[in-house]
């Protein structure tokens, strides 16, 4: 930078005219559309209710930051991009985030820091814990405006990779890494979150999945005592406690079954007729699907195994799932259990696009905390897609194009006596979108 004139150097001239590039633009931001994101925090009062479970030990009169101001500020910077602790110092003085968090832009005071943050996240202990997750039920449950006939709860996990001695960290040989694997679990329909937990990074045993199912839909149950509940998961979610507490407490499952010697010999009927067909040249992949009752080896009762056999190109495949659900085999394997695929998709929202693998912290009830605030920073990013138009680009959009389109935007913002203006880009290309979205978080109920 040239020291006289404060000019940034380098930019080449645009028809024989010179750049004068300069960081003297007054109070602006570069992430306008956060208030979007606010107004929706604000209708759905995440930050105080995970700040109620937490017991705040500071002396009341020298409070400068609330809880729920630090959790709504950091969750805001979360769904903006910024998921390091330290993009706190950067941008507390940033006039949208101070707007966002409820402080004046120019005269009020600047938002909390990076140490700050720290120990807002190593604040919460176990019990604070359990009642943050309890917290982020009764927010799924609210945020259905009648009871639904029915709910489908994907649960699955992802690695989560370590960089240091961190609590529960464990090393996978499936993944060759040492990580977590958190369990995620959503409503598939809708895509909402239900319950994201920080686990060691090994597969679940079945005595884990039961507890962790008993939790999750003990709570819902709770609010919602005649739902119909449905679980989703991949082979090792069908451990025998699981399905015997579902069958218990009338919750309808779904689940793949490992294949074994024992199970490819009930299907060897069906493998022959597919190999056949296919030669007869009914198709090029030739698929036949059955039922039986079985029972593992640790299994108490027989249960009803559905099975997808495949003749193709590369050779013979047989699938199996297991369930207590009633209908056709070919229809619950394709229609019911396959789309649980969307799940992955679900997770990678969560992780990748809101940055949620940033479990850092040595202690796991401050990565477990993070997690909360990331799916937070979900809940606003989903609710605000959800107020686009049904045939709206936005309301299929994935977070990062709403981050990088609708949040990701310059205005100059000036505070008067009276009022604050926020002059945004006149050439800005979303402006129909900003202004849809924007009028319709204003209708919302308060």
């Amino acid at each position: 930078m040239d020291e006289g004139t404060g000019i940034l150097p380098g930019l080449p001239a645009v028809a024989g005219k010179p750049i004068h590039l300069s960081f003297d633009g007054g109070l602006m931001t570069s992430d306008a559309g956060i208030l979007l994101l606010a107004a929706a925090e604000q209708r759905l009062g995440i930050a105080q209710r995970l700040a109620n479970c937490i017991e705040d030990p500071r002396a009341p009169e020298r409070v400068r930051h609330t809880l729920a101001e630090m959790i709504r500020y950091r969750a805001l910077l979360i769904a903006a991009g910024y998921p390091d602790g330290n993009d706190c110092d950067a941008l507390r003085a940033d006039p949208a985030f101070k707007m966002a968090v409820g402080r004046l832009p120019e005269s009020g005071a600047d938002l909390c820091s990076q140490p700050t943050i720290s120990r807002l996240e190593n604040l919460p202990g176990t019990t604070a814990l359990k009642r943050m997750m309890a917290a982020m039920v009764e927010v799924f449950c609210d945020s259905f405006e009648q009871v639904p006939r029915r709910i489908v709860l994907d649960i699955d996990d992802t690695e989560d990779r370590v960089h240091g001695g961190q609590q529960l960290a464990l090393f996978n040989a499936y993944y060759d890494s040492r990580c977590f694997q958190p369990i995620h679990i959503y409503e598939a329909t809708t895509g909402k979150p239900v319950a994201i937990i920080l686990r060691p990074g090994k597969t679940p045993d079945g005595a884990e999945v039961a507890l962790v199912l008993r939790h999750v839909i003990g709570h819902i149950r709770a609010r919602w005592p005649a739902v119909d509940i449905v679980v989703r998961g991949d082979s090792h979610y069908a451990r025998t406690q699981a399905m015997a507490w579902c069958e218990r407490k009338r919750i309808g499952y779904i689940f793949g079954l490992a294949g074994n010697a024992v199970l490819r010999r009930r299907v060897g009927g069906l493998a022959e007729d597919a190999a056949l067909s296919r030669i007869d040249g009914e198709a090029d992949k030739v698929r036949r699907y059955g039922d039986f009752r079985y029972a593992a080896t640790s299994w108490n009762v027989e249960r009803r195994v559905i099975a997808r056999v495949e003749a193709g190109p590369q050779g013979a495949d047989s699938r199996f799932i297991v369930t207590n659900l009633a209908g056709l085999p070919k229809s619950l394997y394709e229609k019911v259990y396959c789309a649980r695929g969307q799940a992955e998709n679900l997770i990678k929202a969560h992780k990748l696009h809101l940055a949620s693998d940033r479990t850092s912290c040595s202690k796991a009830t401050a990565n477990q905390f993070r997690l909360l605030v990331h799916t937070a920073a979900y809940w606003l990013m989903l609710t605000l897609r959800g107020l686009a138009p049904r045939t709206s680009f936005w309301r299929d959009a994935q977070f990062d194009t709403i981050r990088l389109c609708l949040i990701k935007v310059a205005g100059r913002v000036t505070e008067m006596i009276t009022r604050i203006k926020i002059a945004l880009p006149t050439a800005y290309p979303y402006q129909i979108g900003f202004a849809t979205l924007a009028g319709r978080l204003a209708k919302l109920p308060p």
